[in-house]
């Protein structure tokens, strides 16, 4: 009897220790998610004034020059070898790839048409994480997860279209890499650590870098706005650094495909930013959409595991 009463507090212990991982990482993943809300509007606002392989360039120039240095002086060990390949998907994913591909996609489509494909990257999210994380979420949670794309799809679509063939290629190019980033990253937080993945994706990045930022660099020193230099530093170091630290930890501990799903807020939160910096209108249908993709959400967390 006393065998069976310490088995069962063994389990509730272990249940408990888990149940308080998992709201670490979604708090984590949250905090990651709010960061990244900052994204777009930054980006829209930079790509103005700067060229977009420029951007894409420096601000991974930047944030690689912090992330080496972050290395050094903690002393970190290198990497395995089994780990550079991971590395080099994570660095393809979110530190070139996605960045530049936005960027791109953002002179030939509006800020509410990229919605369509944002809302879609919790769904790549989840397929990734369940191709190389080897995770396997209940039907139920597909079909929260799918409804909360349709929702944050027939938002974005209702603002407006404006878009070309080649924006809407840009931005689905750029929600497959991400996912494929998000996933791979997170995998690997379990054994380097989140700040460490993303620190590592960086410095590997830095001769990529370097040598696009050279060949894109303008003839003369380019005469930007204060917005502009701005919204370059937000990109750099909270977008391409701050925020990952976050969202690998929160995605490592919570669950990829589950955490992916705050993803899907991520839109409202960015428009809600981009009224507040950039005087945009928020109508109330933003607000009773926002409603139903947290329900959604909450849903898809419900049935993750």
């Amino acid at each position: 009897m006393g065998s069976q009463t310490a088995e069962v507090g063994r389990r509730g212990g272990a249940e408990g220790a888990e149940g308080k991982r998992a709201t670490q990482g979604w708090i984590n993943g949250f905090l990651g998610m709010v960061i990244f809300s900052g994204s777009l509007p930054a980006t829209r606002v930079a790509v103005l004034e700067f060229d977009p392989l420029f951007l894409t360039a420096v601000r991974a120039l930047i944030a690689g020059l912090l992330g080496a240095a972050m290395l050094l002086m903690t002393a970190q060990k290198r990497p395995q070898k089994q780990d550079i390949i991971p590395l080099i998907l994570v660095a393809l994913g979110v530190v070139i790839g996605f960045p530049l591909l936005t960027a791109l996609a953002l002179q030939h489509t509006t800020s509410a048409h990229s919605l369509v494909y944002i809302g879609l990257l919790p769904l790549a999210t989840a397929c990734f994480g369940v191709l190389r994380g080897g995770e396997r979420p209940r039907p139920a949670f597909w079909a929260f997860s799918v409804l909360g794309s349709l929702l944050v799809a027939a938002f974005a679509l209702s603002q407006g279209s404006g878009s070309s063939w080649l924006g809407d290629l840009f931005m689905l190019a750029a929600v497959v890499l991400c996912g494929l980033g998000y996933a791979e990253g997170a995998v690997l937080t379990r054994k380097l650590g989140g700040w460490q993945v993303i620190c590592w994706a960086l410095v590997i990045s830095l001769p990529v870098a370097f040598a696009l930022a050279w060949y894109a660099a303008p003839a003369s020193w380019p005469v930007a706005s204060p917005q502009a230099w701005a919204s370059l530093g937000y990109v750099s170091i909270f977008s391409m650094l701050i925020g990952f630290i976050f969202w690998y930890r929160g995605l490592s501990m919570g669950g990829i495909a589950a955490v992916g799903q705050l993803q899907l807020l991520q839109p409202f939160f960015g428009l809600a930013l981009a009224g507040w910096l950039l005087q945009e209108t928020i109508q109330p249908s933003m607000i009773a959409v926002m409603a139903g993709v947290l329900a959604c959400v909450f849903g898809a967390k419900r049935f993750s595991r």
